[in-house]
Order: C-alpha cells, then structure tokens, then sequence
C-alpha cells in the first residue's frame, strides 16, 4: 500500500458516464481516492451519500472527489443517479487500481474467504503525492473527518 509521501499510482478508468478519468490529468488539484467494495450496499451508500453531502465545501476547498469500485460502469451509473451522486464513481471492474493501491485483500464472511476491497481512503496532494490514507474507514463522518484534515493542511 502507498503511503504518505509517496507517489500515488497513475490510472485511468472509466467513469459511471463511460468517460475517461486519468489521475495524472488531475495534477495541480486536492484529489480524495475513496475506495469502498461494492455499489448501492448500505456501507457503501452511507459513505457516498457523506460525499454528496459535503461536495459544496470540497468545491470550496478545490477538491476533487472520485469514489472507486470493482463495479462495472453500468452498475456505478445505476448507483450515481440513484443517489444524485454530483462526483465521479470509477469502475475498476478488473480490480488493477485496487491492486496497486494495496486495497484489494483477502476478506472473510460467514466463514468464506474471498477477495475485495479494504474501504480505505487516499488524499492526494496537486504534487501527485499521497498527503493522508485512511485505512479500515468508518462511513459515518468519514467525508467530514477528511475534510477537516484537508484544511488543516
């Protein structure tokens, strides 16, 4: 996994919209990475409705937020408009970005192992590098908890 002060792994992915998102496109600007395992599941709908939520003061501090999951860009869309969702969701349907990040893992449930994604989040400086990772994230607050530690930066 990438930590603070490192150079934050290069992607490009598609958006719910099927338009293309590369990172390094994105030099100059704050960028919040959050990962979350899985489109329209309540932890994930809590966490990306607290986005929604917060997105005038993330404009206010020119963030840019991008939500990424293994979901395929059909289902990111589905989930987008269900919930007015004003940020771009990314489909890292082959889970590759996930990878690089060090988020995706060996999960357990009911007692069956399998492989997702480790809701964790990434703020990335206008330098390219990663300035915070929050890791075994907490969906309640969680938008308002990174925003505070951007502006105090």
């Amino acid at each position: 996994m990438p930590e603070v002060g490192d150079v934050a792994p290069d992607f490009t992915l598609q958006d719910n919209k099927g338009e293309t998102v590369a990172l390094a496109g994105l030099r100059g600007k704050t960028v919040v990475l959050f990962f979350y395992p899985k489109a329209d599941t309540p932890g994930c709908t809590v966490e990306a409705c607290s986005f929604r939520d917060a997105k005038a003061s993330y404009d206010e501090a020119d963030v840019v937020i991008l939500g990424i999951s293994p979901d395929t860009v059909k289902s990111q869309d589905r989930f987008a408009e269900k919930f007015e969702f004003p940020y771009r969701l990314l489909a890292d349907h082959d889970h590759a970005v996930a990878e690089a990040y060090g988020v995706w893992a060996e999960k357990s449930m009911y007692g069956k192992k399998y492989m997702g994604i480790d809701r964790t989040t990434f703020v990335i400086g206008p330098d390219g590098k990663i300035s915070q990772v929050f890791k075994k994230v907490k969906v309640e607050g969680h938008a308002q908890e990174v925003l505070e530690i951007i502006r105090a930066a």
